[in-house]
């Protein structure tokens, strides 16, 4: 399994994103991509879909194996809310613990301290194995890591057309892994004429020219797909490497600042 540590936590590199994915197309496609190797699928108590990825999980018959991220809800993050939202998260999931657990909105409204102390407390109490964050940005991860020293992860938007090195340095610093979604900017990568070129001259596709980019940096990817035959193209990553002037190349792109998720309740970004 190739896969990036934080704090003697191992995150694998590839995931399953189920954003938007609802019912049996999503316990389908769960269980599907546990058989052929995944052994990262993330989830959210806002995407409505907690049953449907437990679901898949169990039938997959390698639980054991399989690392589930869910998220809580920016409008749960008191403590009393919090406790509450993860205890229907791990019912939801019919799972006997959930394996990280990251704040998915930051909510200013809410002290930092509270919620992350409710988080370490599930965590003692063996609800929750790991913790993270994730649309932190630098002030935030600087805020979070003074009152925490478990956070293992920040959930970002990262893909080649975003330039989220700030952040990234951030993590790095704090000893935080990064965990990139959207990483083919939702299909936009295929359009795009350095990628493509790039991918001709290795037999692989622009997307997953986006998805090599990120996971030779040590950032691990949870792309979403409805298809199944997607789920191996996203998974063969490992059997090709981009040069240092294909790297530096893609990574002048982020200099267009694509920035896809960006609701009224985000954060200042850097």
């Amino acid at each position: 399994m190739h896969a990036v540590e934080a704090k003697g936590f191992k995150i694998p590199l590839v995931g399953l994103g189920t954003w938007m994915l609802r019912g049996r197309e999503c316990a389908r496609l769960t269980e599907q991509a546990i058989r052929i190797g995944y052994r990262h699928i993330d989830t959210a108590q806002m995407y409505d879909n907690e049953r449907a990825v437990g679901e898949g999980v169990r039938a997959s018959g390698k639980r054991d194996a399989v690392m589930v991220t869910t998220k809580v809800a920016p409008t749960s993050l008191a403590p009393h809310d919090l406790e509450r939202s993860v205890k229907e998260s791990l019912a939801h999931l019919r799972l006997d613990h959930i394996d990280l657990l990251l704040i998915h909105w930051p909510n200013p409204r809410v002290p930092l301290a509270e919620t992350l102390g409710a988080m370490a407390k599930m965590k003692r109490e063996g609800y929750v194995r790991q913790l993270g964050v994730s649309n932190f940005t630098v002030a935030l991860l600087d805020e979070a890591n003074k009152i925490s020293s478990e956070l293992v992860c920040n959930q970002i938007e990262c893909h080649p057309f975003l330039d989220q090195s700030k952040v990234i340095a951030a993590c790095k610093k704090h000893g935080m892994a990064v965990v990139a979604y959207s990483p083919i900017a939702r299909g936009n990568a295929n359009g795009d004429e350095v990628l493509r070129r790039i991918g001709q001259a290795h037999g692989k596709s622009a997307a997953q020219v986006s998805l090599r980019f990120l996971v030779q940096q040590g950032i691990a990817v949870i792309p979403r797909t409805g298809k199944v035959e997607r789920l191996e193209e996203n998974l063969a990553l490992f059997d090709f490497a981009l040069s240092e002037d294909q790297m530096f190349e893609i990574g002048t792109l982020g200099a267009r600042g694509d920035r896809i998720v960006d609701w009224s309740w985000s954060p200042n970004w850097d």
